[in-house]
């Protein structure tokens, strides 16, 4: 199957999810690419569409949610997964948990849109990111700055949308 990768990106972290995700597809023998939204272009010519964004203020980032709107009517009419990258294991363990609502928030934004399944994953998190008080809160709250991506868990999340795309095509 046809499948395109769209993604929006803040510093990075979902792009290269997005990559490794294209990479997984097509080692399952899918036609995968993965491109930024906003260059993607329209979804014409594709069978799935896997869509992922960064994560800032509980929200995806405007040109993620843009890729949406555009192609709203085409979503409709094929199978879709979204992704969202966050923070949530940066945090401390006491609200990681509250942080993990955030699909919620996610799905609410797509209105009448139900994609087949969303995935929230951990990014890096990197103190340039933050303004100086940002910093000093979330370390004194017990956060930490690093690369939180969960390489295994993106890749079984990638190989279970190959294999219902296998179901699909059958």
């Amino acid at each position: 199957m046809r499948v395109l990768v769209a993604y929006a990106t803040a510093d990075g972290s979902t792009e290269e999810i997005a990559d490794r995700i294209a990479a997984r597809l097509r080692a399952h023998g899918h036609h995968a690419s993965a491109r930024p939204v906003s260059s993607a272009g329209g979804i014409d010519g594709v069978d799935v569409v896997v869509l992922g964004s960064a994560i800032h203020g509980r929200q995806w980032l405007d040109p993620a949610t843009t890729f949406v709107n555009a192609n709203r009517r085409a979503l409709l009419d094929r199978p879709f997964w979204i992704f969202s990258v966050g923070m949530p294991d940066a945090l401390p363990k006491a609200v990681r948990r509250m942080a993990r609502t955030e699909e919620t928030a996610i799905l609410d934004q797509l209105g009448d849109l139900r994609p087949v399944g969303h995935q929230l994953f951990s990014g890096v998190v990197k103190p340039s990111q933050f303004p100086l008080a940002s910093r000093i809160f979330l370390r004194l709250a017990g956060g930490r700055f690093g690369d939180f991506r969960d390489w295994p868990a993106i890749d079984r999340w990638a190989d279970g949308i190959a294999e219902r795309l296998d179901v699909l095509a059958a």
